[in-house]
């Protein structure tokens, strides 16, 4: 990589420069990229660039850049460079960017994905607001415990009356917000949403269950919920009276009807009069919607949803404290955990406490521990780059709640941390269970600086701490890197002059060193001068010049020489030709660089803009790193897949360096099988 000034200007260096750049957006951790072509960012690369904690490399072209807390002064810093405001493409909304993809991924992952976007996009704003409040709480809980305060008298202060209503206006105005959020990710006016959502909490509704006040209102107990079912004749039909404030589910749901609405109102409706009539059809159309119909809906999923939980949280209290914090270490990688965030809210609107994020504590304290010792083995490593990495994602941790710059930044690194930490997970799940569970009076990220906020605070506090020092005391002892990882790191800090090798290490660095020079200094066989190799067909099919391959870039011979293939068979089974070590091999599984032991450098392209497929059809077999022998199975493709997403199936088999051999001939026409002589190289 070119010298540059700034991490910011690595950062944009490594992912390609402005040109590559589709769309740059943030979340609470992670820059979030679409690229153009995301093959060429080098992920060691990156890593190796400060203040970087991880690369998480996605389907499509897809890339996340983990910052961590300061993700948001690297992200101005990225878009104020002058490159960016002069060649950037990153003026396209988020929201098309996604819409885009999902048309091109063509599947139902495309919507299972867009579900989940959907949910993040709509809470992750108001997360730093929930925090906030939480801490409110955390101090009440702690002045209470000290006799100071009283929260649930009968007759309060007033001062403890408004220190309430700080942290009680995001609750209960929770919908409203979410609504907002909701309209801006489906791209409508937030506004309307939101003034949809509001009806529903407005005096004016709250005033339709007082029978004092409003006429033809009936109630009864509601045995689900403990509480007064109200109904009221409006229109002369049955509507359901629920109180709305701290409701999640209703907005999500919505909000999700409402964005076609309002889009297909614009489409039918001029744009002179646009501004009046959409919001208006709009309010007539959806608030007698959600007040009859999605209302009720949202309340009677979130209460089925929780007293599911509930249930299994009743029945098997230990079951369900080990179970929760053994999936979150999977769920938050793939952002699944948003769902349960979800319910988190709707126990604490519908019961007044929420059972699910004591036990997530045990993964989150479990996931800190498994920092810490990381952090303890690279202080006695003297190990400069990770303890820098480990303290800031322990910080982040243990006071602030946050995972994501452990688990991006360490633990999906390094394949020995993930099994060692369920342990802690577990441990710390199996305490809370033991103990009869663990409720918190709010949402809450568990940190440090929460644990007042669940009851019994004891017993959380023991069950955090169990998952945090099983984790620590485990890595700590087995180390979180392989034999190799660790000679790999140890040789590297030798270099930075962080630890002083012994005789006998450097004798032996010595005799290796040697050895690899004199490995180097012999040619490769192929590379050898005058040397002859014949390279064998990967895939069975019908030999096609690369003059009359359909694409101007392979066919002109800019990538390199070689031949095209015409794949025969229904199942396309693609083979490594001599052994070798695999340069490159994307997700999507459409083309395969193999570095061979002979010298040549191959590339093999699955058909022709079988990018745009994202791996639907391609079940991939290798990955980047991995040694191949002759024969050896890369890839299998489903010929009807590709044919049905439009793509041609030729196959250019090319010599990435070609310029290291005087000729690159074609040797085989007509039909081949794996294993025919297919070309003849000659250095």
């Amino acid at each position: 990589m070119a010298t540059t000034t700034s991490a910011p200007e690595a950062i944009l260096e490594a992912v390609g420069g402005p040109e590559n750049i589709v769309n740059l957006t943030h979340c609470a951790t992670r820059l979030r990229f679409e690229l153009q072509d995301a093959s060429v960012v080098d992920k060691a690369t990156v890593e190796k660039i400060p203040g970087v904690m991880g690369a998480v490399p996605q389907a499509g072209d897809r890339y996340q850049i983990v910052i961590g807390g300061a993700v948001q002064s690297v992200y101005d810093d990225i878009m104020n460079l002058p490159a960016m405001k002069s060649g950037g493409k990153a003026a396209q909304s988020n929201a098309d960017v996604k819409a885009a993809a999902r048309a091109k991924a063509r599947g139902k992952n495309a919507f299972v994905d867009a579900f989940f976007e959907y949910l993040s996009d709509s809470f992750r704003p108001l997360l730093p607001v929930l925090l906030g409040t939480s801490l409110i709480i955390a101090g009440e809980a702690v002045c209470e415990a000290f006799g100071l305060i009283d929260t649930h008298a009968d007759v309060k202060p007033a001062s403890l009356t408004f220190v309430d209503a700080m942290y009680r206006s995001v609750f209960y105005f929770l919908p409203i917000m979410v609504a907002y959020n909701a309209s801006k990710k489906l791209r409508i006016d937030p506004w309307v949403g939101t003034a949809i959502m509001a009806a529903l909490i407005t005096p004016n509704f709250i005033d339709l269950s007082n029978a004092d006040k409003t006429t033809g209102v009936t109630c009864t107990v509601n045995e689900t919920l403990g509480t007064d079912l109200c109904t009221a004749t409006v229109f002369g039909l049955p509507m359901q009276l629920n109180d709305y404030g701290g409701q999640v589910f209703t907005p999500l749901i919505m909000v999700a009807l409402l964005a076609p609405l309002y889009k297909g109102l614009t489409r039918i409706i001029s744009p002179n009069l646009q501004m009046v009539f959409v919001p208006f059809l709009s309010f007539v159309i959806m608030m007698p919607i959600t007040a009859f119909i999605l209302g009720p809906i949202g309340i009677w999923l979130g209460s089925a949803l929780g007293s599911a939980l509930a249930w299994l949280n009743n029945t098997a209290p230990i079951v369900f404290a080990i179970i929760i914090p053994l999936l979150y270490p999977f769920l938050v990688p793939l952002g699944l955990h948003w769902p349960l965030n979800a319910l988190m809210l709707a126990n604490i609107n519908n019961l007044g406490y929420d059972f699910i994020q004591g036990p997530m504590g045990a993964w989150n304290f479990a996931c800190f521990g498994a920092t810490a010792a990381v952090l303890a083995i690279s202080i006695r490593e003297r190990d400069n780059e990770m303890r820098q990495t480990a303290f800031g994602a322990l910080i982040a941790g243990l006071f602030g709640g946050i995972s994501e710059p452990s688990l991006y930044g360490i633990h999906l690194r390094f394949k020995r941390i993930y099994p060692r930490m369920l342990v802690g997970c577990a441990v710390g799940g199996l305490v809370i269970g033991l103990g009869g569970g663990v409720d918190a009076s709010t949402f809450a990220f568990t940190s440090l600086l929460t644990i007042p906020v669940f009851s019994p605070m004891g017993l959380y506090a023991i069950g955090i701490a169990a998952a945090f020092f099983t984790s620590f005391i485990i890595l700590f002892i087995s180390d979180y890197r392989t034999a190799e990882e660790k000679a790999e790191a140890r040789a590297a800090a030798a270099a930075d002059g962080y630890v002083e090798a012994s005789p006998e290490e450097t004798a032996a660095d010595l005799a290796l060193e040697e050895a690899a020079k004199a490995q180097a200094a012999q040619p490769k066989p192929a590379l050898a001068e005058g040397a002859v190799t014949e390279l064998v067909s990967p895939v069975r099919g019908t030999v096609v010049p690369l003059a009359e391959v359909a694409d101007p870039v392979f066919a002109g011979g800019a990538v390199g020489q070689g031949v095209g293939i015409e794949p025969s068979e229904q199942q396309i089974v693609v083979t490594a030709p001599a052994a070798g070590t695999v340069v490159v091999a994307p997700e999507s599984g459409h083309a395969y660089g193999i570095n061979l032991d002979s010298g040549v450098e191959l590339l093999i392209h699955v058909g022709l803009d079988t990018v745009e497929m994202e791996g639907k059809g391609f079940e991939v077999l290798v990955k980047q790193g991995d040694r191949v022998e002759a024969g050896q199975e890369l890839v299998r493709v489903d010929r009807a897949a590709v044919e049905q997403a439009g793509h041609p199936l030729t196959t250019p088999i090319l010599i990435t360096n070609t310029a290291a051999f005087t000729s690159v001939e074609a040797i085989a026409s007509g039909e081949v099988a794996p294993g025919d002589p297919l070309l003849r190289l000659t250095a």
